[in-house]
């Protein structure tokens, strides 16, 4: 599906309007991935990879299916979180499934938690991504060693 981008020249970022039954962050629809997660829950990780992905090597499929459960779970916990009372009260996509009384949950959830899409991790919401930082970035730490030499000042 092509979806358009605008650029924000103030912002100096891309947006985009993203029709709600697509994935935000990940190839596929809410669809798609609700029903590898569900898969994954019902016959296990690896069982439901061999299903799903029987093209790919097992390694392969794995990250594919950890990368879209995880970040439905995260979804999950905070919208859980968010809504007490709403969504039953385990985090996981069956329970959510059952609460809601519907077989395409993931579409749901983002209906119901609508006002709070900015800040609900990817694939629900449009929260950003958080970035590992590198080596360099996480601190400026000195490497283990003799301390240097004082400087005297005149």
């Amino acid at each position: 599906m092509r979806v358009a981008r605008w650029y924000c020249p103030l912002s100096r970022e891309t947006f985009s309007l993203l029709p709600e039954c697509l994935a935000c962050g990940l190839s596929g629809s809410l669809d798609e991935i609700e029903a590898a997660c569900v898969l994954a829950e019902r016959l296990g990780v690896e069982r439901a990879a061999d299903e799903l992905r029987p093209e790919i090597e097992l390694p392969g499929v794995l990250r594919w299916l950890r990368r879209r459960r995880r970040r439905v779970s995260a979804a999950l916990v905070a919208l859980v979180t968010l809504l007490p009372g709403q969504l039953g009260m385990e985090a996981d996509l069956v329970a959510v499934r059952a609460a809601l009384g519907s077989e395409r949950a993931l579409v749901r959830l983002r209906e119901i938690g609508a006002a709070h899409l900015r800040s609900l991790p990817r694939p629900l919401g449009f929260g950003p991504t958080r970035h590992r930082r590198s080596r360099r970035e996480q601190g400026s730490q000195h490497e283990a060693g003799p301390d240097p030499p004082e400087q005297t000042r005149y």
